[in-house]
C-alpha cells in the first residue's frame, strides 16, 4: 500500500467533494487531521474566486478576479502571499507535529495550477511527502513538472476520479489509510 494518495481528474469531477468527505471521516475515526481546501467564492451569483480554508476553519484569499498580480490564472489573480499565510502555515505545521512524532495525515486541496505560483507551496508539499506520515491530495490532472514528479513518487498511489468510482472513494481511501 502506498503511504499517500493523490486523487485526480478533470475540473468539477467532486475532487473537493471527496477530500472534504475523506478528511471528516478522518477526523471521526480519531486520526490527526491537518490541511486546507479551496472553495469558490461568489457573490450575486457569479463566481468571483476562491478561497483556501484550514481544517480548523482559517480562511484566506487565494485568487480573485481583477485582482492585480503577477501570478494569474485566466481572469484571477493570485494572492500568493494570503495563500502562503494561511495553507502553507498548516502544511508547515503538519511538518512541525510529525516531527514531534505525532502520526498526522495531511489533507491538501489542491495542488493546482494556482497554489504551484508558490515556490514555498511547493517546497512545503514536497517536504510533507518525505515527513508526514500519509498525505491526501487532490492534483492537477493537467501537465506540470512539479505535479507530474508527485505522481510519478514510488510511495503514491494516483487515483482518477469517475462517476463511476465516485461515491466509493471516501470509503476506499479510509481503508488505505487507516
Amino acid at each position: 500500500m502506498a503511504r499517500h494518495l493523490l486523487i485526480t481528474g478533470p475540473p468539477g469531477c467532486g475532487k473537493t467533494t471527496a477530500i472534504r468527505s475523506i478528511a471528516t471521516a478522518l477526523e471521526q475515526s480519531g486520526a490527526r487531521v491537518r490541511g486546507f481546501w479551496t472553495e469558490e467564492m461568489r457573490e450575486r451569483g457569479g463566481r468571483i474566486g476562491f478561497r483556501v480554508e484550514t481544517v480548523d476553519g482559517k480562511k484566506g484569499t487565494l485568487a480573485r478576479a481583477g485582482m492585480r498580480s503577477c501570478c494569474r490564472v485566466g481572469r484571477y489573480g493570485v494572492d500568493l502571499e494570503n495563500f502562503e499565510s494561511v495553507a502553507v502555515a498548516e502544511v508547515d505545521a503538519a511538518l512541525a507535529e510529525a516531527a514531534s512524532g505525532a502520526a498526522v495525515i495531511l489533507v491538501i486541496d489542491e495542488i493546482g495550477k494556482m497554489e504551484l505560483f508558490s515556490r514555498r507551496f511547493r517546497d512545503a508539499v514536497a517536504r510533507a511527502l518525505d515527513d508526514v506520515a500519509h498525505v491526501v491530495a487532490t492534483i492537477m490532472q493537467q501537465r506540470h513538472p512539479f505535479a507530474d514528479a508527485l505522481k510519478a513518487r514510488s510511495d503514491v498511489r494516483l487515483i482518477t476520479v469517475t462517476a463511476r468510482n465516485r461515491a466509493d472513494l471516501p470509503a476506499a481511501a479510509l481503508r488505505e489509510l487507516l
